[in-house]
C-alpha cells in the first residue's frame, strides 16, 4: 500500500447499526495488499504534491447508506462512488462500521465496468488463500474491533488515473428489542465533503408503528430541518440528505459538519396476547410480547469479586452502581450480598426483603466494599445458589418468584476450585436449571468464554462491562434489562404437522421491554392448521393464550411499494437459527457442539453469511503492482475481539520539560531494561518487541545513517553477580554518539556525560542539572533522570538513568535509550534499533492461548518468514521512571530472529565510536 502522505485518500468512515448487541459475535475484515508503488508512480505523487498540498485528486461523487427494515429483520446497503482525478494511479480506501452481531451477505468492487464479487467459504479454505498471499511478503490489515457494539471493515484497492470504482457492502440482522424500543444507529464520518450523501431508512412493520423518533448528534439546528420522516400506521420512511454547502462547517471551507450518530428509534403496537405472526413465502416467525402484564418478584444474590484486582477505580465503580441497583429494588423483591476474594463473606445469611429499612443498611455494608485478596469464583457462586435453595426450601422467597444470580468478577478464578470447566459444571449442576445467573465481566483481563459459556449453560447471560468512566451506568443499564420479569418457563407450542426447523422455543424468562422471537417452516399451507400456545409462569398465575395463526397479504398492505424483502422470513430464520446454533457450538454437550458447528456452517454458506465459520474472498484485481491477491472478511468472536482490545497499545503523547518550554513526543523506538527492544507502530495501533541476551562488554551499533553521519552504539553491562535464581540480567551501561557533520560526540555512562564539539569538551554529572545550548546541539539534562540530546535538523534522543541501590547485592543502576524524531533520518539509517525507523510490513493471525493464560501466542508473517510470537507487555518509563508504564508488543522470541535483518551478531563493533 502507498505510503504517500496527503495522497491516501480516506473514502469514508461510516457505519449503521440497527440493534443493541444480542450476540457476542463480530466482524472483522483480513486484507492482503501490496506495500509499494513503482518508482514512477511515487515520483508522479511526489510532483502534485509539491504542485498544490490542497489539489483534491479524488472526488467523492456518492455515499448512500439505505436500510430496508421489514418486521425486525434489517436488509442495509452502504454504497460509495469515488473518481480518481489525478494522472496517476493510487490508492483509495472503503472503510466502515457495521455491528457486531451483523452477518455481511455480499461486498463488491465495480472498477472500469469490471465487477468483483464476494464469495462466501468455509473459514478454513478462505485461510489458505490468506496465508499464501501473506506469506509472499504481501501485508494484510485486519478490522478490528471498533468500539463496544461495532466493527471496521476496511478495504484500498489501487485504482488507474481517470478512473472510478464503487464500493457495495450487504449486511442482515435481525433488530431485538432493548428496553421497549428498537435502535437504528448510523455512524457517519465521511472525512470530507460528499456531492451526493444520503441516508435512507424505511420501516415496514405490520403491526403498526407506535411511534418512531430521529435525532443525531452532530445536527445543529440549520441541519435539523433536512431530517425528513414520514410516518403512516404501518410504515415510516426517514432520510437525511444535505448538499455540500449544508455540510461544511463554515462557508467556503472543505471541513464537514457530518461527524459523528444519526439514530432512529422506534416501536410497535403490543394489542395481541398472543404476538405477532407474520407467514411469507412458506416461512413464518412469530414475535411475543404481550402487553400490559405485572412483574413477576425476583430473588438476587448479588455476587461481587472484590479481588485485588479490582481495587482502585473498579471497586469504586462498582460501589457506586451496587448503590443505585440497591435502590431501584421493588419491595417485594428479595435480595442477597456476597463478597469474595479469597474467602467468600455473606451480608446475611438468608435472602432479605427489600425494605427502605433492609435497603439502607445493604447500602451502608456495600460503602465499606474494599478490594483485596485472591479470586475465589467457584464458591462464591455456589454459596449464592445454596442461599437461594434453602430460602426456598424453607419458604422465605414467594412461591412465584424468579430466581437469580448476578455474578460481577473482572478475573480469573485462582484461589479454591480454580479448574474452569469444574467450576462450570459445579454451577451446572447446583443450579439444576432452577434459577438464573447472569455474569458480568468487567474489564479486559477477565476470561469472557468462561463467564459465557457458564450464563448460558444456567439460563442467564454474559455482559461485557467496559473499564471506563461510564462502566457505572453500564451496570446500571445491564440490570435495568433484567430487573422486571414478566414471565417465568415460557413455552411456545406450533402443530408438529404443521411446521418444522423451528428455532428455540422455550425461554425461561421474558423481561419488561423485551421480545421473544421464534421462526420456521411451514410443512402444511393449510393455515387452519395453524393453531399457537403460549404458556407461562406469571405473578397473578399461569399464563396461557392461543389462536389462529394467519397469513397478512404483503401486497395489500404496501400496495405502492413494488418489492420489499420478500424472502426477509426466511433470511430471518436463517440468521436467528445460526446464532442459536453458535451459541449451542460453545454450551451445549459434546456431540450437540458438534451438530451445531456442522449445521451453522452448512447454514452459513447455503445463505452466504459471513459467519464466525465461514469467510468472504474477494479477489483483488491486478495491477501493475503484482497479481491478483484475495480480499478476507472473517468474523471474530467476542473473545478475539476482547484479546483484540486487550493487547492493542493506545498511543499516548508524552510530555517533557525541557529549559526551552515542553514538547510532545512522536512515535518512539526504543531499547530499555534488560535489554528490551521496543519498536511503536502508531499506523498499525501496535507495537513489536525482542530482548538480546548475550555477554556483557559486548558493543552493539543501535543506529547508523551513513548519509548524515550519525552513529549510536551500546555496550552492555550485567548484575554484579548472578542472582540465586541463575538468570543474570543485562542491560545498556554506555552509549556512544556520533554526528560527523556536525562534529559531535557524546560519551553517556551512568556516572557521567562527556561532550566533545569542535575540538571543545565537556563532562556533565548526572547529580547536576543542566543546560548546554549550542549552535548545533542542545543538551538538557535532569537530575539523576534523563538527559535530552537534540541534534540541529535532525533525530532526538532521550537518555534515561536507572538508579539502583549502590548495596544492592546484584543489580546496578543502567540506562534506556529512547529515539524522537526518528522520520528526519535518511532511507539509509540501519542498526539494531535504527532499521526500524521506516515502515515495517508484518501481519498476525491465528491467535491462540499461550503457556501463560494473559499472554496468547500468534502466527506473524514478516520478512517471507512465519513466526510464532506472543503477546506480551514491556515497560516505558519516560513517564514513570519508578515502575514504567506497561506497552502490549507482539513478542519476538530468539534474539528477534526472523523480525531483525540477519543475525545480531552481526551488529557487534569493537568500539563504542567504532563500525566494525
Amino acid at each position: 500500500m502507498s505510503r504517500l502522505l496527503g495522497f491516501q485518500v480516506l473514502l469514508l468512515l461510516w457505519g449503521y447499526a440497527c440493534l443493541w448487541p444480542s450476540s457476542f459475535a463480530s466482524a472483522a475484515l483480513l486484507i492482503s495488499r501490496d506495500h509499494d508503488l513503482p518508482q514512477d508512480t511515487m515520483r508522479a505523487a511526489r510532483s502534485l504534491q509539491k504542485r498544490s498540498t490542497h489539489e483534491v485528486t479524488v472526488e467523492l461523487r456518492s455515499v448512500t447508506v439505505e436500510c430496508t427494515v421489514a418486521s425486525r429483520f434489517a436488509h442495509t446497503v452502504m454504497t460509495s462512488v469515488a473518481v480518481n482525478k489525478a494522472n496517476v494511479s493510487q490508492e483509495i480506501f472503503f472503510e466502515v462500521e457495521l455491528p457486531k452481531t451483523a452477518f455481511i451477505s455480499n461486498f463488491s468492487m465495480e472498477i472500469e465496468g469490471q465487477v468483483y464479487v464476494g464469495e462466501v467459504k468455509e473459514k478454513e479454505k478462505a485461510k489458505k488463500q490468506y496465508e499464501k498471499a501473506v506469506s509472499s511478503g504481501k501485508t494484510a490489515g485486519l478490522v478490528k474491533a471498533s468500539g463496544r457494539s461495532m466493527e471496521k471493515f476496511s478495504v484500498s484497492v489501487n485504482i488507474a488515473a481517470k478512473s472510478n470504482v464503487t464500493f457495495i457492502l450487504t449486511y442482515e440482522e435481525l433488530l431485538q428489542r432493548k428496553l421497549g424500543q428498537y435502535e437504528i444507529l448510523t455512524r457517519v464520518k465521511p472525512k470530507t465533503l460528499v456531492q451526493n450523501f444520503q441516508i435512507l431508512a424505511n420501516i415496514y412493520e405490520p403491526q403498526g408503528l407506535s411511534y418512531v423518533d430521529a435525532h443525531a448528534t452532530f445536527l445543529s439546528n440549520d441541519l435539523l430541518p433536512l431530517v425528513e420522516k414520514t410516518v403512516t400506521d404501518k410504515k415510516a420512511h426517514i432520510s437525511f440528505s444535505p448538499t455540500m454547502d449544508q455540510q461544511r462547517k463554515c462557508p467556503g471551507c472543505d471541513g464537514t459538519l457530518i461527524d459523528g450518530d444519526f439514530i432512529i428509534n422506534y416501536d410497535v403496537n403490543r394489542e395481541k396476547n398472543l404476538g405477532d405472526i407474520q407467514i411469507v413465502n412458506g416461512y413464518f416467525v412469530h414475535f411475543f410480547a404481550p402487553p400490559d402484564l405485572p412483574r413477576v418478584p425476583k430473588n438476587v444474590v448479588f455476587v461481587i469479586d472484590k479481588s485485588g484486582s479490582m481495587s482502585g477505580r473498579k471497586i469504586i465503580q462498582t460501589r457506586e452502581a451496587l448503590l443505585a441497583i440497591l435502590k431501584d429494588l421493588d419491595e417485594d423483591d428479595y435480595f442477597a450480598l456476597i463478597e469474595f476474594e479469597s474467602d467468600v463473606n455473606v451480608w446475611k445469611d438468608s435472602l432479605t426483603k427489600a425494605t427502605k429499612e433492609n435497603v439502607a443498611e445493604a447500602q451502608a455494608h456495600v460503602n465499606k466494599l474494599r478490594a483485596e485478596g485472591g479470586t475465589n469464583i467457584n464458591d462464591a457462586v455456589l454459596k449464592g445458589v445454596d442461599m437461594l435453595i434453602k430460602d426456598r426450601r424453607e419458604k422465605i422467597l414467594p412461591e412465584r418468584s424468579l430466581d437469580m444470580l448476578i455474578l460481577l468478577t473482572d478475573g480469573m478464578p485462582n484461589m479454591g476450585e480454580s479448574h474452569i470447566p469444574t467450576i462450570q459444571q459445579n454451577v451446572r449442576s447446583a443450579i439444576g436449571g432452577n434459577m438464573s445467573l447472569f455474569c458480568l465481566g468487567f474489564g479486559d483481563g477477565v476470561d469472557y468464554s468462561f463467564l459465557d459459556v457458564m450464563s448460558r449453560q444456567n439460563n442467564g447471560l454474559a455482559r461485557r462491562i467496559f473499564e471506563a468512566s461510564d462502566a457505572t451506568l453500564q451496570l446500571q443499564g445491564f440490570y435495568e434489562e433484567v430487573s422486571s420479569p414478566l414471565l417465568r418457563e415460557v413455552d411456545i407450542s406450533y402443530p408438529g404437522n404443521a411446521v418444522d426447523f423451528l428455532t428455540t422455543n422455550h425461554f425461561s424468562q421474558l423481561f419488561n421491554g423485551s421480545e421473544i422471537v421464534v421462526a420456521g417452516r411451514l410443512t402444511d399451507n393449510n393455515l387452519d392448521n395453524f393453531l399457537v400456545e403460549v404458556f407461562g409462569q406469571g405473578f397473578e398465575g399461569d399464563f396461557t393464550v392461543q389462536g389462529q395463526a394467519s397469513a397478512e397479504d404483503w401486497g395489500v398492505i404496501y400496495p405502492d411499494e413494488e418489492y420489499i424483502f420478500g424472502d426477509f422470513t426466511e433470511r430471518l430464520w436463517a440468521y436467528l437459527t445460526i446464532q442459536q446454533l453458535l451459541q449451542k457450538s460453545k454450551s451445549g454437550a459434546p456431540e450437540e457442539k458438534t451438530n451445531a458447528t456442522a449445521k451453522a456452517l452448512d447454514m452459513s454458506l447455503e445463505y452466504s453469511f459471513v459467519t464466525p465459520l465461514t469467510s468472504m474472498v474477494v479477489i483483488k484485481p491486478e495491477t501493475e503492482d503484482g497479481p491478483d491477491s484475495p480480499l478476507i472478511a472473517d468474523k471474530l468472536t467476542e473473545e478475539q475481539r476482547q484479546q483484540g482490545e486487550m493487547y492493542r497499545p493506545v498511543p499516548v503523547p508524552v510530555q517533557y520539560s525541557t529549559a526551552g518550554g515542553s514538547y510532545s513526543s512522536p512515535p518512539t523506538y526504543f531499547v530499555d531494561g534488560d535489554p528490551h527492544f521496543m519498536i511503536e507502530l502508531p499506523d498499525k495501533q501496535d507495537a513489536l518487541c525482542f530482548n538480546i541476551n548475550v555477554k556483557p562488554g559486548t558493543i552493539f551499533n543501535l543506529v547508523r545513517d551513513p548519509e548524515s553521519g550519525i552513529l549510536v552504539n551500546g555496550q552492555i553491562i550485567g548484575d554484579k553477580k548472578i542472582p540465586p535464581s541463575g538468570q543474570r540480567n543485562t542491560y545498556f551501561g554506555r552509549f556512544g554518539i556520533v554526528h560527523q557533520t556536525l562534529g559531535i560526540k557524546l560519551e553517556v555512562s551512568t556516572k557521567d556525560i562527556s561532550v566533545s564539539q569542535d575540538g571543545k569538551q565537556v563532562r556533565l554529572l548526572w547529580s547536576d542539572a543542566a543546560s548546554l545550548k549550542g549552535t548545533n546541539m542542545d543538551l538538557h539534562v535532569t537530575k539523576d533522570r534523563s538527559l535530552t540530546v537534540t541534534l540541529k535538523g535532525s533525530v532526538k534522543f532521550v537518555i534515561l538513568l536507572h538508579k539502583v541501590w549502590e548495596k544492592h547485592p546484584y543489580h546496578r543502576d543502567y540506562l534506556g535509550f529512547y529515539t524522537l524524531d526518528s522520520h528526519l533520518l535518511s532511507s539509509s539509517v540501519h542498526g539494531l534499533l535504527g532499521q526500524f525507523y521506516h515502515e515495517i510490513a508484518y501481519e498476525v493471525t491465528d491467535m491462540r492461548p499461550g503457556r501463560v493464560p494473559e499472554k496468547p501466542d500468534a502466527t506473524m508473517y514478516v520478512k517471507g518468514q512465519q513466526l510464532n510470537v506472543t503477546r506480551g507487555w514491556q515497560r516505558d518509563f519516560r513517564r514513570d521512571m519508578k515502575k514504567g508504564e506497561n506497552v502490549p508488543c507482539w513478542f519476538v522470541h530468539n534474539n528477534g530472529t526472523g523480525l531483525v535483518d540477519g543475525d545480531v551478531t552481526s551488529y557487534v563493533v569493537s568500539g563504542l565510536f567504532k563500525t566494525v
